[in-house]
């Protein structure tokens, strides 16, 4: 790649170079890496850190395969030993928060060892190019401190919007609501059992916003084939906004579930398909339930996944 192009890559992650800097290096493990931005005084990302960071993808000829700013929300990793000679985990240890770089990783050792198959636009025996600017470095007890303070804010947020919408949709009177938020409607009652944890219960399900733009749907998805969706209940399998409502569900009942931002997708939303802090509405369909273990095909392979 010229150095015309690693330019290009600068100006993706929006900053502006100093003297010195964006100078082409490689490290003693053969990573290839430009620092945009660096400061002393900064506490460095380690091994069990925390970092929440913007990224942007490019493929050989700088064509951008994933830009997490423009998906609305930015990337959150536990920092891990580097996998490979060469893996930009390695380079994430030189940077601190308000720092940025960009990363030139082999294509081959990057998608081979993780055994996926090379995404369109990539082509063996190139580069990836992986600009990234560093929002904050935590350890995992700071992570979790900051997770908890943000979601106790949310959840007020989240309560108010899905009163709004019980309001707007004259749902008032028909909605229950679970003791930590799940709010839901019967609209088919059922008489069978209803699951309990270690079950394994059998779903359609279709998923939208509150706008009523759908995301997903088990019936429609063809990754799904048709098939209900199998998940057991109480090993977090799936998002616990549905554990809890389909728990308070009957075999063969139907309802639609109102699921507040933080029993779902939370701040990261789902790529693509769901913004972050969104409630969620799903339109549930309690086909079986089963005790014991999962005997057939796990959780279909949808996306979103409703759980992940």
């Amino acid at each position: 790649m010229s150095l015309k192009n690693f330019g290009k890559a600068a100006l993706i992650v929006a900053v502006v170079a100093a003297c010195g800097k964006n100078r082409v290096q490689v490290t003693d493990n053969g990573l290839k890496y430009q620092i945009h931005e660096q400061s002393d005084g900064t506490r460095k990302g380690k091994v069990g850190d925390i970092l929440t960071l913007h990224l942007t993808l490019l493929n050989s000829k700088d064509s951008i395969l994933r830009d997490t700013h423009k998906e609305g929300a930015p990337f959150q990793m536990l920092l891990q030993v580097p996998p490979f000679k060469g893996s930009y985990e390695e380079g994430l240890t030189m940077l601190g928060k308000g720092d940025s770089a960009t990363f030139y990783v082999s294509a081959d050792s990057l998608f081979t060892r993780a055994m996926q198959p090379f995404p369109p636009g990539v082509q063996k025996g190139t580069d990836i190019g992986i600009a990234v600017k560093i929002l904050n470095v935590q350890t995992e007890d700071e992570y979790k401190k900051t997770q908890a303070a943000d979601a106790e804010k949310q959840k007020s947020v989240d309560e108010k919007i899905i009163a709004d919408y019980v309001a707007k949709n004259g749902l008032t009177g028909k909605v229950q609501k679970t003791a930590s938020g799940v709010n839901y409607v019967v609209t088919q009652p059922g008489t069978g059992p209803t699951p309990q944890p270690g079950d394994v219960v059998q779903v359609h399900y279709a998923g939208k916003l509150l706008n009523g733009k759908e995301f997903d749907n088990s019936r429609t998805n063809p990754q799904a084939g048709g098939k209900p969706a199998q998940f057991q209940i109480g090993v977090g399998m799936v998002i616990p906004g549905w554990e809890e409502g389909v728990m308070k569900m009957h075999k063969g009942e139907k309802a639609t579930l109102i699921i507040p931002s933080t029993l779902a997708y939370g701040p990261r939303g789902s790529q693509g398909a769901i913004p972050p802090n969104s409630v969620l509405l799903f339109d549930i369909e309690l086909m079986d339930i089963q005790k014991g273990k999962p005997g057939g095909p796990a959780m279909p392979q949808v996306q979103p996944q409703p759980g992940r």
